[in-house]
């Protein structure tokens, strides 16, 4: 009877208490390698969500670098001067650049131009509605003489845009170094316009550009914003070095640094420099709240209020105008 008592109580199992600690250590456990397996599953888009975001800005602003530091460039015709209109700001008989139609290497807007898809327009005929209060996302024009080393050039050999299409060629009369006549030379005049924008079908912002003989097109998508300012001179008194930097509504309208018609290319060829500041965001949400979302703008400043909860971040960079 003994040994068969004992026997008994060796088979009854857990009890009910012990069985309780078994399934709450369990659960603790189990809590712990989900806490751990979200944690690093959201860390991962994070990381992932900064690394696309940091692509996005660096391209953005490699582009826009690009273009910029080829503004105004021409390359060099055989015995002519610059006594005519054209892009020599300096006031000198330097010859630095050919006489092209588009008088303008620069001209930017604090808003984007509002006739910016217009086709068979030029620089000066874009349409800029800004104010001392805009803030943009801002647009740019930049327009160079292109060539087959300079732009990437078709199966013939034809200078393209910035979206790849071919320009049509014209025919440009330069004033011999003489004086006494006149010669020809045809060359492929870039102007390229980037703003930032959307569509019907493209919802996210996205960086834009519209090319000389191309329609517009998207580059990169959530650049949200475009800031831009300019770095001018004092084309009578300093005409090579950058006294400040200036809006694109205070190179329009500004009286004390510069002189001339508002909008006038004389102005926008004081430029010397540019500085890009571009905010781009993450393609989703990432974060857990918006206070998380909070950023610096291309202002220095602290947005407290972000519109949801994705990831951004203000990237900048400056480009001196080599060919002013």
């Amino acid at each position: 009877m003994n040994r068969s008592h004992t026997l008994t109580r060796q088979q009854l199992g857990f009890s009910l208490i012990e069985l309780m600690v078994s399934l709450t250590i369990g659960m603790v456990i189990m809590l712990a390698v989900v806490s751990a397996y979200l944690g690093a599953a959201g860390a991962g888009r994070t990381a992932d969500a900064i690394g696309r975001m940091n692509e996005d800005a660096q391209m953005a602003l490699s582009i826009l670098s690009q273009q910029l530091r080829m503004a105004g460039v021409n390359p060099t015709q055989a015995d002519r001067t610059t006594v005519s209109a054209g892009l020599n700001p300096r006031g000198n008989s330097v010859p630095l650049h050919n006489t092209l139609t588009n008088a303008f290497a620069i001209r930017g807007c604090d808003l984007p131009f509002t006739n910016v898809t217009t086709g068979g327009i030029s620089t000066g005929a874009l349409n800029c509605g800004h104010a001392a209060s805009s803030t943009g996302p801002d647009s740019i024009s930049i327009a160079y003489e292109a060539d087959r080393y300079n732009t990437v050039a078709t199966g013939t050999g034809t200078p393209t845009d910035c979206m790849g299409s071919g320009i049509t060629p014209i025919t440009a009369t330069y004033t011999q170094s003489n004086g006494t006549g006149t010669a020809t030379a045809t060359i492929y005049e870039a102007e390229n316009r980037f703003y930032v924008g959307t569509t019907t079908n493209i919802v996210n912002p996205t960086l834009w550009c519209k090319g000389s003989n191309s329609t517009q097109q998207p580059l990169i998508e959530n650049i949200e914003n475009l800031q831009l300012s300019y770095g001018t001179s004092n084309p009578g008194v300093t005409p090579t070095r950058v006294l400040g930097y200036l809006s694109a509504y205070e190179v329009d309208t500004d009286t004390t640094t510069l002189t001339g018609a508002a909008g006038h290319w004389t102005r926008w060829n004081a430029v010397k420099a540019v500085r890009i500041c571009v905010v781009a965001r993450s393609e989703n949400e990432v974060l857990d709240n918006l206070s998380s979302a909070k950023y610096m703008d291309c202002n220095g400043v602290l947005v407290t209020s972000p519109p949801d909860k994705r990831l951004r971040r203000a990237y900048t960079t400056t480009v001196v105008i080599r060919n002013q």
